[in-house]
């Protein structure tokens, strides 16, 4: 039996810009699929697609049981999502946003209020509960716009980058309630570019790239597909890194990766703990001083890296290439 999110052969296109190229996915009940990729790979469209915002130009979905394209109202009121930017009306207060909501998904007047109390609790807006959202700080507004998804309580979750302008504690607090939500039943699908957050909390991942998913796994069956250990090391100043490059790559078993805000090298090797001394005497040697430098297991920007030619972007960027995509599209 499908999962209670299916896809399959997902093709969309705008213009001529082919955004989806045949993605299949299934999420059984209950579990979290992390959807990750590089700029602009399709994410955020194929979320579109499961959640009836916009038709596929070919393939079949089915969400909780029920088809996305020949019941799209049905399968409204199965799910809930929360896009990347919070959508809440700014001239109601914190609670009328909320009671509205449930409103709208005909549950009564006084439901929608001791609905609306409940998340306005969990999610730490209660003092602010009668003020309008227009004076909420940006991180207020997120966790409003995190709460009316909840409203409902649905059995499919879509979270579209939803920590993305939270601070630490709220972003913590986030997932506490998505971990909640998942030991209740609910099935949740989750893109982020927070690689913990999709460490945390993603039962599998999948990687998209070019409109397809390339690669699919649990967090640490991916990162043995990258294989061995990195030795990453920060030099104290800029102009070393050329050089600990040179040194990196002696011993290494890859190419490198340099990122020069940081100042630091990382390179794939495979030889542990003595490898390492090794490493170390030949910077001393060379007089390259180093801040810090450890022996490290793969991570899932290793995975990116590997995968995709290229780290993770920042949320902001992807949103940016899936707007660019749609926008070259609607050009005559």
């Amino acid at each position: 039996m499908p999962g209670a999110i299916y896809a399959e052969g997902l093709v969309k296109t705008f213009g001529d810009v082919k955004a989806l190229d045949g993605v299949d996915l299934d999420v059984p009940e209950g579990t979290v699929l992390g959807l990750l990729g590089p700029n602009g790979a399709g994410k955020t469209t194929t979320v579109r697609v499961l959640t009836t915002l916009i038709k596929p130009d070919r393939g079949s979905a089915v969400v909780a049981g029920i088809d996305v394209l020949k019941k799209p109202d049905e399968v409204r009121h199965s799910i809930g999502l929360s896009g990347q930017f919070a959508a809440v009306d700014e001239y109601l207060t914190g609670r009328e946003n909320l009671r509205m909501v449930g409103q709208l998904y005909q549950m009564s007047g006084r439901d929608a209020k001791v609905r609306a109390g409940e998340l306005l609790e969990r999610f730490n807006l209660a003092d602010a509960a009668d003020r309008p959202a227009k004076t909420y700080s940006g991180g207020m507004r997120r966790r409003l716009d995190l709460a009316a998804a909840l409203v409902v309580s649905p059995p499919v979750m879509f979270m579209d980058e939803p920590t993305t302008g939270l601070d630490p504690r709220n972003r913590q607090q986030l997932w506490e309630v998505i971990q909640e939500l998942v030991a209740g039943g609910t099935t949740l699908l989750l893109t982020t570019q927070y690689l913990e957050e999709a460490d945390h909390l993603a039962h599998d991942i999948a990687v998209v790239d070019h409109g397809r998913v390339i690669a699919r796994g649990t967090s640490d069956q991916l990162k043995a597909r990258t294989g061995g250990e990195r030795v990453e090391l920060v030099v104290h100043e800029r102009e070393h890194i050329p050089f600990a490059d040179d040194v990196l790559r002696t011993f290494g078993k890859g190419d490198s990766t340099i990122d020069h805000h940081t100042r630091k090298v990382t390179v794939p090797v495979s030889g542990g703990a003595k490898l390492l001394a090794e490493v170390i005497r030949e910077l001393d040697l060379r007089g390259i001083e180093i801040d810090d430098i450890a022996l490290r297991r793969p991570t899932l920007d290793d995975v990116f890296i590997s995968l995709t030619g290229h780290a993770a972007e920042t949320a902001e960027e992807a949103d940016e290439a899936e707007a660019q995509k749609e926008r070259k599209g609607a050009t005559p």
